[in-house]
């Protein structure tokens, strides 16, 4: 089986992103953001979606996160997107529905090659620590775009805006994993009536 990597750098005069990704890894993962509660979520989905994931990022941070966190979904998005390739044989669909205490998210996602996105959760706090809970939204904004895909959030309770968090990303990643598994029934089939995604 060919490991289905990507290496992206995108520059812009307000960040410059570098994001590895391989989608057949272990889990394993490193970060070097200036945003220490966006690299621990970015962690859930390397550890429970099996992807390696590497993202190095230098942004205008003494603004604030906007710029980082957005470019940084943007730039994941694409790594996907080129690492997924033709996307033959693999699930397409996947889903998840994560607890944390008192927390429980659902994540849907389809790699239907039409970007969209719907996300309904609330947040009790508009910021974890230092991190604004604005910006998960523009992150999944930013992946959803380039990756071309379809993704449900729904967050179904919580009271503890870190645990909220935690289950989304951890649904995020386990929702990949289902969707990017190849299917040892149709390994050489793209999986749609259209013949292409």
């Amino acid at each position: 089986m060919t490991i289905r990597t990507a290496v992206i750098q995108r520059n812009t005069t307000e960040t410059q992103i570098n994001v590895e990704v391989n989608l057949d890894g272990t889990g394993t993962a490193q970060f070097q953001t200036g945003i220490p509660f966006l690299e621990h979520m970015l962690d859930q989905i390397a550890r429970h979606g099996l992807i390696d994931l590497t993202i190095q990022a230098h942004g205008d941070l003494h603004i604030d996160a906007h710029h980082s966190v957005e470019d940084i979904g943007i730039t994941l998005g694409m790594a996907f997107s080129e690492a997924v390739g033709n996307k033959a044989g693999i699930y397409r669909y996947g889903h998840a529905y994560v607890p944390l205490d008192e927390a429980l998210s659902r994540v849907v996602i389809d790699f239907s090659g039409r970007p969209g996105l719907e996300f309904h959760s609330v947040f009790p706090r508009s910021s974890i620590g230092v991190f604004e809970t604005d910006l998960f939204f523009e992150f999944f904004q930013g992946f959803v775009n380039h990756a071309n895909v379809t993704l449900h959030i729904d967050t179904l309770r919580g009271r503890n805006s870190h645990h909220i968090a935690e289950t989304i990303f951890k649904a995020f990643g386990r929702a990949l994993r289902m969707a990017l598994n190849i299917d040892q029934r149709s390994q050489n089939t793209i999986p749609s009536t259209k013949g292409c995604l």
